[in-house]
């Protein structure tokens, strides 16, 4: 089958939508479909306002011969951004049926860098994006429940996975606490209720983003790892006591089972992503007081953490994405070859 994926997300940029659709990408290859990706790769493209290592594509008029030539028997789209929008339009012009994804908490996410704009005026972004999906792709059964109330239609669950074969336990654990930090260094994602907390041992933080340079000055304590990627990445997961989710916002957080996978227990707030991920007292510890989060996840069991972790794969994942396709027909897609429609 031929399967065209649309992201506004892709490589350089490090972050859990772009590892989730690569591995995506990879087991459905493995499988025997034919992937294309259209990312801002692929396209002239400008720095993000306040966020610069994203790029924003602008001459949206080769998305469509894009998708005509690639003759797709299906089309997801994976992120809100000018190429989504784009592709959307030029596939609801014609009729033609596509799924979608929501990755981020889109209206939150706006809200914690720009205050001003509502958290209503986000969630109307997302329906009318969405609104033209006849398959809407979320990570957790929380998740489809919380849009859905959110007026958001056709929610779908599709499950994340985790590579087994980088991600596993590496030898001991450290002696002293480490306390590990993986991901954008970004105000959405609430770095100080963790760099300022008072903790035993270190304090890592893996990960770049436009608060990098103010969070180096104001906690020259801690260490600053910079972006880690494949076996680096995996190593320093290895390494620490404990990874500290301090997000509030994510809608699941593919670091919390990365860092299960190799022996290492999450500390997290009680809210959705944690919630979905961990298994209270036995993966991870939630609590309103993220310190004592911290301490307590010390004295959790790595071996069960890991076989916990082990239990998600990303072949699954792929399967599930699978059965939630349409084909732009609008039939469901059978999980198998399909010949090429003409669009």
């Amino acid at each position: 089958m031929r399967i065209l994926i649309v992201s506004d997300a892709w490589h350089p940029q490090v972050n859990g939508v772009v590892t989730s659709l690569q591995a995506l990408i990879d087991e459905l290859r493995g499988l025997g479909h034919q992937v294309k990706l259209l990312s801002p790769v692929d396209f002239r493209s400008l720095p993000c306002p306040s966020y610069p290592e994203i790029p924003l594509a602008w001459d949206l008029w080769r998305v469509g011969p894009a998708i005509r030539g690639f003759r797709p028997d299906c089309v997801h789209l994976a992120t809100e951004g000018p190429l989504g929008w784009a592709a959307r339009r030029w596939l609801k012009r014609r009729g033609l049926a596509f799924s979608s994804a929501i990755h981020t908490r889109f209206p939150e996410y706006v809200n914690t860098r720009w205050p001003a704009i509502p958290l209503s005026w986000g969630y109307a972004f997302l329906r009318a994006f969405h609104r033209a999906s006849q398959a809407v792709l979320v990570s957790t059964e929380r998740m489809r429940d919380e849009f859905v109330s959110q007026g958001v239609r056709r929610v779908q669950v599709w499950r994340k996975g985790v590579d087994g074969g980088l991600f596993h336990v590496r030898g001991v654990a450290p002696s002293a606490p480490v306390f590990l930090y993986v991901g954008r260094l970004a105000a959405e994602k609430n770095l100080p209720a963790f760099l300022d907390l008072d903790l035993p041992g270190v304090k890592r933080v893996v990960g770049d983003g436009p608060q990098r340079a103010q969070l180096q000055q104001d906690y020259p304590q801690v260490q600053f790892l910079g972006y880690q990627q494949g076996e680096v990445l995996a190593q320093s997961f290895a390494a620490a006591s404990v990874l500290v989710f301090p997000s509030r916002t994510d809608t699941y957080g593919l670091v919390m089972l990365e860092a299960l996978a190799c022996g290492t227990p999450v500390a997290a707030f009680p809210v959705a992503g944690p919630l979905d991920v961990l298994e209270p007292g036995v993966t991870g510890v939630m609590d309103k007081e993220l310190g004592r989060a911290c301490l307590a996840a010390l004295q959790l069991d790595r071996a069960v953490c890991a076989e916990r972790a082990a239990r998600q794969s990303w072949r699954a994942s792929a399967l599930e994405f699978l059965a939630r396709q349409p084909l732009l027909d609008g039939e469901l897609v059978a999980v198998g070859a399909a010949p090429a429609l003409q669009v």
